[in-house]
């Protein structure tokens, strides 16, 4: 019976492939299943634990997470190493050929705000926020500006730097930072997305900013939203 099933499992994945030669429609098949972006997503900034992914993600199930994480590394993009000592445990990264799709993820969250639909509202991850700010960044409006900032979200820390318009991003702290924002990420995205000002997110407890404040008000205009895309006419 164990067998059977096995077998109804893989020709139901079979079925489920487009058969198709386009490269873009062969890259469904191979990360199309649920989940498994956002899986990829919170690997994008280095590797982390079963436990972390289980805390960045609470709506996954454990099961379902070790079906993605297994597929992910069948399809070579994810791949599984251990932590030298004292530490000791597994975790999960992307492979570089993972990693190439961070541009692809950029391409589809800026197509995808743009989405009548789109609420912004819901809840998302450290992670999700600062792959955000390096996509929705205006190339003009950062041209110039030279920054270094820390973010201090929950247990996770992250740093993003601007050098004229370019932005990177990471996990850690960052050296002589201009900027340090301590909160949660809806603090920092009310901030930056909606202009909810500083001094009411730091009342409400939900951001609070350590440094030049003139600079972290500027900071918070770098990041407009895309106007939404004209509903379609039924």
């Amino acid at each position: 019976m164990k067998l059977q099933k096995i077998t109804d499992s893989s020709e139901a994945a079979q079925k489920r492939r487009y058969d198709d030669a386009c490269a873009a429609t062969h890259g469904m098949d191979i990360i199309g299943e649920r989940w498994a972006l956002p899986v990829m997503r919170e690997l994008m900034l280095g590797p982390r634990r079963f436990s972390e992914l289980r805390k960045s993600l609470p709506a996954i199930s454990a099961n379902v997470l070790t079906q993605r994480l297994t597929g992910l590394e069948e399809a070579g993009i994810v791949t599984r190493s251990k932590l030298p000592p004292p530490i000791s445990v597994q975790v999960y990264g992307l492979t570089p050929w993972g990693q190439e799709a961070g541009p692809v993820f950029q391409a589809l969250g800026r197509w995808a705000a743009r989405s009548p639909r789109h609420d912004p509202t819901r809840p998302f991850s450290a992670v999700s926020l600062m792959l955000s700010l390096r996509t929705m960044i205006d190339p003009a409006r950062a041209r110039g500006l030279t920054m270094r900032i820390g973010f201090h979200l929950g247990e996770e820390a992250f740093f993003l730097t601007i050098d004229d318009g370019a932005v990177a991003i990471g996990r850690g702290a960052v050296e002589r930072p201009d900027l340090v924002m301590t909160g949660v990420p809806s603090g920092v995205a009310a901030a930056v997305y909606a202009g909810v000002p500083l001094d009411d997110l730091a009342r409400d407890g939900l951001l609070a900013v350590e440094g030049d404040r003139a600079l972290a008000a500027h900071f918070a205009t770098l990041f407009p939203i895309p106007a939404k895309a004209p509903p379609g006419v039924v």
